[in-house]
């Protein structure tokens, strides 16, 4: 079993304000955030505590970010928490919808779920990927991915607009497209704007309170 890391209380106490942070307000918090809430003046001291959680694992940094604070899995198993994931939006199985982006809602997961890094959920809304287990109203994991195989289920953007479909490549024209997994809808082409962005790795039930699936589906 893989050993984790140790924390201080300190680290501790930083790493559930993250998580608090998180939970309540939908956002990681900034470092003036941060300082307020430890009366701590420097930026300086901010970002030593925040590398030394995140070179224990414990956090993920995007720099480029005022709020690029993303909590692991390891992060939340050592303050005891359930994890959180963001809420992509919902997305039609039927056919395709507005884009969606991650905006501040979370969703709270059982503490037996375990999560991969860059995660978030979308519900369907739908029926057209019924035969592969996904039903209307259905809540699935996404992890965002620039390649994809052939039986991948992906979350795709069609002219500025989004669907879940699976993927399928083959030797003979049409020679790549998205397939829906119920037998009444068609087949849809790839075309200049159609993106694939995402590949579904999981299913919740819709209280989020354990992994239906997860891996490939079908």
């Amino acid at each position: 079993m893989r050993t984790i890391a140790k924390i201080t209380k300190r680290q501790k106490e930083f790493l559930e304000a993250i998580y608090n942070s998180i939970e309540t307000e939908g956002y990681p918090p900034t470092f003036e955030d941060l300082k307020h809430k430890f009366n701590i003046s420097s930026n300086q001291a901010i970002i030593d505590h925040l590398k030394s959680l995140e070179k224990k694992g414990f956090i993920r940094r995007d720099e480029k970010s005022a709020r690029g604070i993303n909590i692991t899995q390891d992060g939340f198993n050592i303050i005891d928490k359930n994890p959180l994931i963001p809420f992509g939006g919902a997305s039609y199985a039927g056919r395709a919808t507005e884009s969606f982006e991650i905006t501040g809602e979370w969703k709270k997961l059982s503490k037996e779920v375990s999560i991969k890094d860059d995660v978030f959920i979308v519900q369907i809304l739908g029926d057209s990927m019924i035969e592969a287990g996904i039903f209307d109203g259905d809540f699935l994991m996404a992890q965002p991915r620039d390649n994809f195989v052939r039986g991948d289920i992906v979350v795709a953007e069609i002219n500025g607009q989004t669907t879940v479909k699976r993927f399928i490549t083959q030797d003979h024209a049409p020679t790549k497209f998205l397939k829906p997994e119920n037998k009444k809808y068609d087949i849809i082409l790839f075309n200049e704007e159609t993106k694939m962005t995402a590949k579904i790795i999981g299913k919740f039930g819709k209280g989020f309170t354990r992994p239906l699936i997860q891996g490939r589906f079908g």
